[in-house]
């Protein structure tokens, strides 16, 4: 008889998005003619910006050629992205990286979530607490989250909570942990670390002999110079951290699917037995068993957003969402909300009046002013009593929001 995976059990019936989406469907069942707003999930509306289109049609006409045809691709990535990454992403911030440490992915959801296959399922793990939920649900599918209490906290995860009294500045752990999730420009918050608050974790985790997780998905998004745009950007962070990176939000690649994760050489992890392991071939090993690689249209799609042109076309396409976010910071707080983030990045976390529970919120949003935003709750406990909203729609829709909301209020 074959047994299950009892762990998978213990997560939640369903995802966060997916209940927003149940909920959503129903109610436009109910009210077919209502035109709804959503604010919520982070998916992009700009189209691919034209280097993007023109890198893909090329790539195309490549594939349909046998002189030109490409199959299966390197693992790893293929050459010319990944030292387009390295001289644009690293080197112009004076990051030297190797080639080999860089790992092209199909966005970063799927690294952040599978990199933790690499250590032990006893290893302690601390989190912000709000949270992007993939880092821990795939700890609890290999069992090292525990059990879920009724407060909504697994019981062997460590919670740095993230709240306004702190600054959203979540504080050193009090005890020594394993493994750290750190996400900087953060979601769902949309707060941002400076370079002499990210410096106390790489110390903390040269210290304490722990790795750090590090998403930098966002980091396209951040204007204020003290804000570093990679962890590596500290000095020792090459021999504790993980980064990973993801075009998604970036330059549109939502629907095209390209990311990539940064495993310096420098870094490992010990044996029972107290051997240093290295992780980056570790996880070269594991993509060359488990990944076939990113498509040869996708990656050819990344690497034109390193071109001047491109580079050009994509900031716009920032600059645009980031208006949407100034903008929504501006009138929510014109109308007595209190609202956190939207200056480094994407995402605006916005306190419900009244001691409201976001869920209740979401639904007062939607039943109301037809407008969708993201449960704060589900992100982790010390989301509750905010939402989340993306700046990621057109100018049009985001007023158009923005003038329901403020009229419901």
């Amino acid at each position: 008889m074959a047994l299950v995976n009892d762990h998978f059990l213990k997560l939640p019936n369903n995802y966060l998005f997916a209940d927003i989406a149940k909920k959503v469907n129903a109610f436009k069942a109910q009210h077919p003619k209502t035109d709804i707003i959503s604010l919520g999930i982070g998916d992009v509306t700009q189209p691919l910006c034209p280097a993007v289109i023109e890198a893909l049609h090329r790539a195309t006409d490549e594939m349909g050629t046998a002189a030109s045809f490409r199959g299966y691709g390197p693992e790893q990535g293929y050459d010319f992205l990944r030292d387009a990454i390295l001289k644009n992403d690293f080197l112009a911030r004076g990051i030297h990286l190797d080639r080999d440490e860089i790992f092209v992915n199909d966005g970063a959801k799927s690294d952040t979530g599978n990199f933790q296959e690499l250590i032990r399922w006893d290893n302690s793990i601390a989190v912000t607490d709000p949270i992007y939920p993939v880092y821990i649900d795939s700890n609890v599918m290999i069992g090292r989250a525990g059990v879920k209490g009724d407060d909504g906290r697994w019981s062997n995860v460590i919670y740095l909570p993230c709240t306004a009294e702190n600054g959203f500045v979540p504080e050193l752990p009090s005890q020594r942990v394993d493994v750290i999730y750190l996400c900087y420009p953060n979601n769902p918050t949309g707060t941002a670390l400076t370079r002499d608050q990210l410096k106390l974790w790489v110390n903390y985790a040269i210290k304490n002999d722990a790795l750090i997780f590090y998403d930098a998905a966002y980091e396209a998004y951040i204007r204020h110079d003290d804000v570093p745009h990679s962890i590596y950007e500290i000095k020792g962070a090459r021999k504790v951290a993980v980064e990973f990176h993801s075009y998604s939000k970036t330059a549109g690649f939502t629907g095209v699917r390209c990311g990539y994760t940064v495993v310096p050489k420098e870094i490992s992890a010990a044996t029972l037995t107290g051997e240093r392991i290295a992780l980056n071939p570790l996880w070269n090993r594991r993509q060359c068993t488990k990944f076939n690689g990113t498509s040869y249209l996708s990656q050819r799609a990344a690497e034109a957003i390193y071109t001047p042109e491109g580079r050009q076309q994509v900031q716009r396409t920032i600059d645009y969402y980031m208006q949407n976010a100034a903008h929504m910071k501006e009138a929510l707080t014109a109308i007595g909300l209190h609202v956190y983030g939207g200056n480094d990045a994407p995402y605006l976390w916005v306190q419900t009046p009244g001691g409201m529970t976001s869920w209740r919120f979401f639904e007062q949003m939607l039943y109301n002013a037809h407008v969708v935003c993201t449960p704060g709750v589900g992100f982790g406990p010390s989301g509750e009593g905010y939402v989340r909203l993306t700046a990621f729609g057109s100018h049009e829709r985001t007023e158009e929001a923005l003038d329901r909301i403020a009229r419901f209020y």
